[in-house]
Formats: C-alpha cells, structure tokens, sequence
C-alpha cells in the first residue's frame, strides 16, 4: 500500500468516527442534556429504544473505522 493509499484510509477512518460523534453526541447526549436542563423532549415510551439505537449506530460506526485503520501497511 502506497503512503497516498495509507492517508487515503486514515482520511476515510477520520471522517467515520467523526460522525460517529457526530451521532452519538446529537441523538444521545442532546436529548439529555435537554432534559436535565427543562427543555421539551420528546414525549414518547419509545425514546429509549429510539436513543439505543442511535447510540449503537454511533458506536458501529466507529467500529468501522477502527476495522479500516486495521488495513494499513507499511
């Protein structure tokens, strides 16, 4: 693998956790946030399932980058 390649997929791996963060800190930590601050949040039974899904969204895609910084080569 070329030295363009390797910063080609540490771009790529880059970009994947940082929506990774992106998702888990808007879908999970806003909304509660929200409400330990008193603001509506949604009012629903299933906001917990709705938060541990986007919660494990987050944490997949940082898996997947993890998996593709694991194809780098000297």
């Amino acid at each position: 693998m070329s030295l363009i390649e390797n910063e080609r997929t540490k771009l790529l791996a880059t970009a994947l956790n940082n929506t990774a963060v992106a998702t888990i800190v808007t879908a999970v930590i806003g909304p509660i946030a929200g409400f330990f601050y008193g603001l509506p949040t949604v009012s629903s039974r299933w906001w917990f399932l709705f938060w541990l899904l986007w919660l494990l969204v987050g944490i997949g895609l940082h898996l997947s980058a993890q998996s593709i910084l694991g194809r780098l080569q000297e």
